[in-house]
């Protein structure tokens, strides 16, 4: 693959759609071609079933919230993903594969063995060059989304949070290139050290 692949990951409002976009403005003032994207979502077709993945007035089942997870990134994958790293781009996209094993793996209790085969028929076996997992303490959850509009996964409860929030530091020690970042820290701090794991992984000189 010509392209770098930068995954962010981490629970709801962490920071990510944040340090998303000073990441992108990182690598263009460096000359980098990019692309930011996002999981669900990222095409027209994906993100249709993100509407009916999150929207808080559905029902649906954890098999079937997995199920739709994987259609929409099966077709992000192959419509955005892979053409902008064939053409050399760095693709920034936040969330991937390891949000769908700490959400339905960790939080919904669905084998995580099935989970990561699901994961790599619907990826064609893409993996991230870099992944930035970014965790919070759990009271800046209620804090940062006061006056925010919910959907249906931030509307789970504290115990769903934090088993969820568990799978993130599990998977993240045997994850390859995946690193923790504590967001609770100031922006500027977390981006500093976006900007390091930029360099140490070479992405950028």
């Amino acid at each position: 693959m010509k392209g770098k692949f930068i995954v962010l990951e981490g629970p709801d409002r962490c920071g990510k759609s944040t340090q998303a976009k000073m990441l992108l403005n990182t690598l263009l003032e460096h000359g980098k071609d990019v692309l930011l994207t996002r999981e669900p979502g990222g095409t027209d077709t994906a993100e249709k079933i993100r509407q009916i993945v999150l929207e808080p007035d559905l029902d649906v089942r954890p098999m079937a919230e997995l199920f739709l997870y994987e259609a929409s990134r099966a077709q992000h994958t192959q419509e955005k993903i892979l053409p902008a790293l064939e053409a050399g781009k760095i693709v920034i996209c936040e969330r991937y594969t390891m949000s769908t094993c700490a959400y339905q793996g960790y939080g919904r209790n669905i084998d995580l063995k099935m989970i990561e085969t699901l994961n790599k028929i619907a990826t064609l076996g893409l993996v991230p060059d870099l992944t930035l997992v970014f965790l919070m303490s759990d009271k800046y959850f209620t804090q940062r989304g006061e006056y925010l509009y919910s959907d249906r996964l931030e509307q789970e409860d504290i115990s769903f949070r934090q088993k969820m929030r568990k799978g993130y530091i599990e998977l993240t020690k045997k994850t390859k290139n995946a690193h923790l970042i504590d967001a609770d820290k100031n922006i500027d701090v977390i981006q500093s050290e976006v900007v390091e794991l930029l360099h140490k992984h070479k992405i950028i000189d």
